[in-house]
């Protein structure tokens, strides 16, 4: 008894800890202690700001109830059955830490902060090829956070650099960033711009990109503030070439982006994406955020090959309108001009200095991908064969066959899992039949419909030497 007397009080001083680690939010108008000062704590929970508790009197007192009987008010004999005993752990603030200890334990340390070659290094382990997009993003992330450490330490203040990422469609362009944020201990929210339109339209307002970063950061403003928001399929937020109506899902989106890129204060709704009476609001300073903005912009090939086909003409050494046809990294020429072009205004491309491409995915670095990143698509399969105690093998011709494949997709790598799950629908039906099965071999025939796989039974290859052979798997 003693000993589940000792539990219960330690974990009630542990409930304890966690909500004082957050501020008290009004129950009426949902504004945090922060902002409306100390609250009014009355039976079941339940906050009450000063200014709510004062228009509450005021009403009772126009409708005619005597003073008297709000001396004589008493709260424990009110039933509040019906109301809410606690607000949502979602839509809690963090407290902000006292001005002393901020400046005693600095947020970030510049010595903590991974150099570039070692953040590319690690996506070199995840992402295969895009040396120079890896180059610049980490770059770009460690300039970043050197940044907000050495806060204004002189007269020279250094400007954030936001990025627009330009990439064909499975290129790793989201994946880029999704691995970014496993190697970085920072809050970094993935949103889409689809979904966004102008504030009091159907739809997400803009604020709800910062809504996520928040929720990523466990509803700590201070941390989020930090953090890195990448916006993807930004090129469906383009400036609407034919339209007669407002353009609430294009040119206004961007133009409500302007200031969130640059840096402001900006009211954001807590464990919500829209702003409504019952969501608390909290300030967040986008000055330290990182915007990443990433798009496939198709047609934006067109644009750039018809700007530089005004200087082809005829007769010999001319530049020829076909020449730029069958290029697949066209899009590395891109200009500001060119992102005018395409619907982008000039505003918005102006608060993202660094304007970088991906390359289009070749037939060797399909095969790379196939193989060798950490969770290349074969080492799954491969495992979960494994489970089955059977050995996967590929034969090079077969990965070539995929990667070809592919390329007639022209979905980039997101069109491998595909050709894959088609061929290996039948082994994974049929492996699991026969327990002595021990090694298979996928062989281009097969693929091609021509063979079967090399299958071999276990007493076949226990007597086999074991060899490492790394050009297969």
């Amino acid at each position: 008894m003693i000993d589940n007397r000792d539990n219960e009080l330690e974990n009630s001083n542990h409930d304890s800890s966690n909500h004082d680690d957050y501020e008290d939010i009004c129950y009426i108008c949902r504004r945090p202690e922060s902002k409306v000062g100390k609250m009014i704590k009355i039976p079941n929970n339940i906050c009450i700001c000063s200014d709510c508790m004062q228009k509450t009197f005021d009403t009772i007192n126009t409708n005619g109830t005597p003073y008297a009987d709000l001396l004589n008010f008493n709260p424990s004999m009110m039933n509040f059955s019906n109301l809410q005993n606690e607000i949502p752990k979602s839509q809690k603030l963090k407290k902000k830490k006292p001005v002393e200890k901020e400046k005693e334990a600095p947020i970030l340390d510049v010595k903590s902060i991974p150099s570039p070659h070692m953040i590319k290094a690690q996506l070199d382990d995840f992402v295969v090829g895009q040396e120079h997009a890896k180059k610049v993003i980490s770059v770009a992330v460690y300039n970043h956070y050197k940044r907000i450490a050495a806060g204004s330490m002189d007269d020279i203040e250094i400007e954030k650099s936001n990025m627009l990422m330009i990439g064909p469609t499975g290129s790793g362009k989201t994946f880029l960033v999704k691995t970014l944020a496993k190697l970085l201990n920072v809050p970094l929210a993935i949103t889409d711009a689809t979904s966004l339109t102008e504030a009091g339209y159907i739809g997400d307002d803009v604020e709800s990109v910062l809504s996520k970063l928040l929720a990523a950061a466990d509803n700590d403003v201070e941390r989020a503030e930090h953090g890195i928001i990448f916006i993807d399929e930004i090129d469906k937020i383009a400036k609407k070439k034919s339209t007669t109506n407002r353009d609430v899902s294009g040119e206004s989106v961007q133009q409500g982006m302007l200031k969130l890129l640059e840096g402001s204060e900006v009211e954001v709704p807590v464990g919500a994406t829209n702003k409504n009476a019952m969501v608390p609001l909290t300030t967040i300073n986008t000055k330290n955020i990182l915007f990443i903005c990433g798009g496939a912009f198709p047609d934006l090939d067109k644009i750039i090959k018809s700007r530089l086909n005004k200087q082809s003409s005829i007769g010999f050494g001319a530049d020829l309108k076909d020449k730029y046809d069958d290029d697949i990294n066209i899009l590395q020429k891109v200009t500001v001009e060119d992102l005018r072009e395409f619907g982008m205004i000039p505003e918005f491309i102006g608060r993202l200095p660094i304007i970088y491409t991906l390359e289009g995915l070749t037939k060797d670095m399909l095969v790379k991908v196939l193989k060798e990143p950490k969770n290349a698509i074969l080492k799954q399969y491969q495992k979960l064969l494994a489970l089955d105690e059977v050995d996967l093998r590929f034969d090079d011709g077969a990965l070539e066959e995929i990667a070809e494949r592919a390329l007639k997709k022209k979905t980039g790598a997101r069109a491998l899992r595909a050709i894959i799950e088609e061929f290996m629908l039948d082994i994974m039906y049929e492996i699991p039949k026969d327990e002595n099965i021990g090694r298979v071999t996928i062989t281009k025939d097969y693929i091609e419909h021509k063979g079967v796989p090399v299958i071999e039974m276990r007493g076949s290859i226990a007597n086999q030497p074991i060899l490492e052979d790394k050009n297969k798997l």
